[in-house]
């Protein structure tokens, strides 16, 4: 009875582990409506469709440990998207290499501008944030001067979503390794632990000796470099370019934060928790077409799912914080 009492406590107890449960009851309902859900093809063809928002949230993580937000993400990676496009339908750069490090270029001095007018110029990120929403969304259509990039103009570069390095497709591999990076990064780096004191406790944090500021500026220029990469990823995933691509998507990637344990008002969040969050929102899109869900009635769904889980999260919390408060009773 101890036993079963103290597994109970452990899941009631994590975050994660209350995901991994959702995520496992969601598998196994759609399985049995669409057996064809749980095959490696459909796994895979769900990553890959998914990578741009799941590698963003990575980014959006960052930006809500500090308690801000960034809703110019989906336009950054229009403008990084769109100049890619352009690049090869006027066969002014054709390398795949050359390419990604340019969108990461943009992407990254997109991300830095954005940061310094937060950090430097003390402007509340939503206003900020929104504004160049508006600005790099612009310049996504000024690039693109009333046209776009079809699959005939991108040559090889649209190859990349279809190939494979050790049996695993591209751009699955690229979301992988960003997961890797960041689960390190943010667990056993300073830099990491900079992130989480800061948003815990901005004055205690600089009190410290921590500059504040910089670590801001560093974690919107990180979220501009993802959303730049994503750019890229995008046009090969989709095999075309266009000034509108991925409108909207931001609130995806908060959303995904947000179901992952992500708290808005910053300090609390993890890369396993992101993780999860995003998995099951791209389970939710792939799953509610094969059950049969009106694609009219699917945001709705979508939406009601998404509550229900975050008021798990918040549940759990309780929970958690709960059994803080009684380990601290003397």
């Amino acid at each position: 009875m101890k036993d079963n009492k103290s597994i109970w406590k452990k899941i009631t107890g994590s975050r994660e582990a209350s995901l991994l449960i959702v995520l496992i009851i969601l598998c196994v309902v759609i399985s049995f409506r669409s057996p064809s859900f749980m095959t490696l093809k459909s796994i895979t063809d769900m990553l890959k469709n998914n990578a741009v928002i799941m590698i963003m949230t990575l980014g959006m993580l960052g930006v809500l440990l500090l308690g801000g937000i960034d809703i110019s993400i989906a336009s950054t990676l229009a403008f990084s998207g769109m100049t890619v496009g352009m690049l090869l339908k006027y066969n002014i750069v054709e390398n795949a290499f050359l390419l990604f490090l340019i969108a990461i270029g943009l992407g990254a001095l997109c991300g830095l501008v954005v940061g310094l007018v937060i950090a430097k110029g003390k402007v509340l990120p939503i206003i900020a944030t929104m504004g160049f929403m508006y600005i790099y969304r612009g310049l996504a259509y000024l690039i693109g001067n009333s046209q776009w990039a079809s699959a005939e103009n991108l040559g090889e570069f649209k190859n990349f979503a279809l190939g494979k390095v050790l049996g695993i497709n591209n751009v699955v591999l690229i979301m992988l390794l960003c997961y890797v990076i960041f689960f390190i990064v943010m667990k056993w780096t300073k830099i990491g632990r900079k992130v989480y004191a800061v948003g815990s406790n901005r004055e205690a944090a600089a009190i410290s000796g921590i500059n504040t500021s910089n670590v801001e500026l560093m974690v919107y220029t990180v979220m501009g470099t993802l959303a730049g990469l994503c750019g890229a990823l995008a046009v090969a995933v989709y095999s075309s370019a266009q000034p509108n691509m991925l409108y909207g998507k931001e609130m995806d990637v908060i959303a995904a934060c947000v179901i992952g344990g992500v708290s808005m008002t910053g300090g609390r969040g993890s890369v396993a928790g992101a993780f999860l969050g995003s998995l099951i929102l791209a389970i939710i899109a792939k799953a509610l077409p094969l059950v049969g869900i009106d694609s009219i009635a699917q945001n709705t769904v979508k939406g009601v799912i998404i509550l229900v889980v975050v008021i798990l999260n918040v549940v759990t919390q309780r929970v958690m914080d709960k059994n803080n408060l009684k380990g601290r009773e003397m």
